[in-house]
């Protein structure tokens, strides 16, 4: 990225000052609101009211310059709490100490303070007319504070962004259209490439970003498995899970080893800083670092009054669009309630400003190599689909954040090139229980005679969430353990109700399953489209003879039904197969018995299912959903938009990357196949910049 540090930073002198003079317009008509209403208020002419204005922007200066490293201590929601606390104590000191009333001035001082937060942030919003560019600032002004001294300036770094979610297809439409200004500048100018790539089966999160940052893929079937050595339920993206997956993992070469840091990540890629990252909340907690960035962001009216504005604008958006998507009757469409407005706004409005906050710091402070998620685009898309406006506005905002990267690259202490990727893609489809009329483990069930622990709810977007939650929580304070119970409860969201069985067709009650023989209950896991069934309490894997002779009426019936396009089990005497409607395909020897039910999957359907089929972690039975003619599947998890299993688009994921760093030129199909092969790709890239010279030689897996 080219740098212009010192226009850049004229610039953002005479936005210093504007935003000084807005902070003072605001306080001012505050107070003169609070006057009008607060009885006694001892500011009575329009001078007064302009200088006590001024006196309480100067006097919130000072104390913000105070409480702030009070806030570091206390974590991310102190510093919003001390910050209101300011405000008041701010409009206190200026306006009513002189007076003699008692409790009732003190309760007035409070509304009138609430009343001069609420008039400002109005102001800032109206004036800058979307605050995109006050974000940007706040970030460019640490540069100004402060300058970092490198040991090595010379040796570039790199900033990976995973726009999480984003199909290869919905980026070339973004990027023609013109709706996504930075990348599509990007890749006009010449200065980056964009290219397809493919995640192996399972499409999600959890094994792209094992494969990215670590290198490997195997050992994670899907969103959440069973360990059944211990009968335990993995969930990706539960603190305690994601940090013994990952111990199975690492190396200690990943690909953020040499001075990486790690932002909002399921896993750490062995980065020395990991901050938000699931599998690494102790560490966060530890990390001042973040703290004092977080503080510092929501201490600001760029910060926190807009993460204020945004979040309550983006619920009204959430329930305006949804309300529009019943009215036009667009399908496919699910029920987005209050919960996912919340979720929505959470992530939209002040977890992507608070990512885009410690990325800025940790480009400013030198850091080699930042890898950080942006959910936006993926949460929205699950929920609304893949093409409708309000996804696409989600990735409109992360290209946005590209900017603002862009910008703070500028004037960092060493050259950063940008990378975007995603970690899969998405596909579209009715749900698989509104096409017919039952979940999978209903079907499950009825088809076996027998009973199903359910476990389909997707808790993605809250599980990032939970992230950031976590990492501020503690036991040390009051304030710390509060947000432990909220990360406690959204721990439970994303684990979804897998000890708790919901009713299927054949266990009505509590009662009835748990009175239901270990051996004839099954687990059903929903991962997207991709359907995992269990026998309970089996220590190994059933074959399908075993299955056929207990549960005759099952491996038929699943594959059967016009909503599964294959089944996936282990046969006693051909092997793995895959089975369907009108044949089989035996995958040890490439037998294809009558109709291949992969045809319809894709050339590397047939590779990507032997792989997860011979994990150790492989459930008794895979299910797929069909892919009709629309090129849209079914999910078995309450979502419109879903990855996970194969058919549509979400094997079709994307990289922008500079021209500086190629992709291989004698790639297979002319793509990178594979998140462990991509992981090459990028420890290439670095090792071409000069990274990873103190690390000895990743061990060959």
């Amino acid at each position: 990225m080219g740098r212009q540090p010192t226009s850049v930073l004229r610039s953002l002198g005479w936005r210093d000052l504007g935003a000084a003079l807005l902070g003072v317009v605001g306080a001012s008509l505050g107070l003169l609101l609070g006057a009008w209403l607060a009885p006694g208020n001892p500011l009575h002419s329009k001078w007064q009211v302009v200088i006590g204005g001024v006196l309480v922007a100067l006097c919130g200066l000072v104390l913000r310059l105070v409480l702030t490293p009070l806030a570091v201590r206390l974590g991310w929601v102190g510093a919003i709490l001390l910050g209101l606390g300011g405000q008041w104590l701010a409009v206190w000191l200026v306006i009513f100490p002189a007076t003699e009333r008692g409790w009732e001035e003190f309760w007035w001082s409070l509304v009138t303070a609430w009343l001069v937060a609420a008039v400002s942030t109005v102001l800032v919003w109206l004036v800058t007319a979307g605050t995109d560019d006050a974000v940007t600032a706040s970030l460019l002004r640490r540069a100004r504070r402060s300058s970092v001294t490198l040991e090595d300036p010379d040796v570039p770094g790199v900033v990976f962004v995973q726009a999480d979610g984003v199909p290869f297809p919905v980026l070339e439409v973004a990027v023609r259209a013109g709706t996504v200004p930075t990348l599509s500048r990007w890749l006009r100018s010449g200065s980056h490439q964009m290219a397809e790539w493919r995640p192996m089966l399972p499409a999600t999160t959890p094994a792209s970003q094992m494969g990215i940052l670590h290198g490997t893929i195997d050992g994670i079937p899907a969103f959440r498995w069973v360990e059944r050595s211990t009968q335990r339920v993995l969930v990706a993206n539960r603190p305690r899970d994601a940090a013994e997956i990952e111990a199975r993992h690492s190396d200690g070469h990943g690909l953020l080893a040499d001075d990486g840091v790690s932002i909002s990540n399921l896993f750490t890629g062995d980065a020395p800083t990991a901050i938000a990252t699931m599998s690494a909340v102790q560490r966060s907690r530890e990390t001042r670092q973040a703290r004092e960035a977080i503080s510092d962001f929501l201490g600001r009216p760029a910060g926190f009054a807009r993460s204020f504005n945004r979040t309550l604008s983006e619920v009204v958006r959430e329930r305006f669009q949804a309300a529009r998507a019943r009215r036009r009757d667009v399908r496919p469409r699910i029920r987005r309630g209050w919960g996912f407005a919340g979720e929505r706004a959470a992530l939209v409005g002040v977890l992507r400003d608070l990512n885009t906050t410690l990325v800025a710091d940790a480009m400013l402070r030198g850091r080699r190599a930042i890898y950080v998620d942006y959910v936006d685009y993926d949460a929205v898309a699950h929920h609304a689909g893949v093409l409708q406006p309000e996804s696409l506005s989600a990735l409109e905002g992360i290209d946005v954040v590209l900017a603002q990267l862009e910008k703070v690259a500028a004037v960092a202490p060493r050259r950063y090139h940008l990378v975007v990727l995603s970690d899969h893609g998405q596909s579209q489809g009715e749900i698989f229980a509104d096409r017919y009329g039952e979940e999978l483990a209903a079907l499950v069930a009825r088809l076996a005679d027998s009973t199903a622990l359910d476990a389909v709810r997707n808790a993605e977007g809250s599980g990032s969430l939970n992230s950031m939650v976590a990492s501020a929580g503690g036991r040390d304070s009051v304030m710390g353990r509060a947000l432990d119970r909220v990360s406690d409860h959204l721990t439970d969201d994303t684990s979804g109700a897998v000890a708790e069985p919901r009713p299927t067709a054949q266990a009505t009650t509590q009662e009835d399953t748990q009175e239901a023989a270990p051996a004839n209950r099954f687990m059903v896991f929903g991962s997207g489209n991709l359907g995992l069934v269990y026998v309970a309490g089996e220590p190994r894997r059933l074959t399908l003879e075993e299955l056929s002779e207990r549960f005759p009426g099952l491996v038929p019936g699943l594959a059967a039904h016009p909503g599964i396009g294959f089944v996936v089990g282990r046969s006693a005497e051909h092997g793995p197969v895959v089975l369907g409607a009108g044949g089989e395909h035996r995958l040890r020897d490439g037998t294809i018995v009558d109709t291949d039910p992969l045809a319809r999957f894709g050339p590397h359907a047939a590779a990507f299912v032997r792989r997860v089929e011979a994990m150790e972690e492989a459930p008794d039975l895979y299910v797929n959903s069909l892919l009709d003619d629309l090129g849209e599947v079914a999910a078995f998890e309450d979502l419109v938009g879903c990855h996970g299993g194969l058919g549509g688009w979400q094997d079709r994921a994307m990289v922008v990357h500079p021209v500086d760093l190629p992709l291989p030129g004698d790639l297979p199909d002319g793509m990178v196949v594979g998140a462990h092969e991509l992981h090459r790709v990028f420890v290439g890239w670095l090792e071409q910049l000069g990274h990873r010279t103190s690390l000895t030689t990743k061990l060959s897996r």
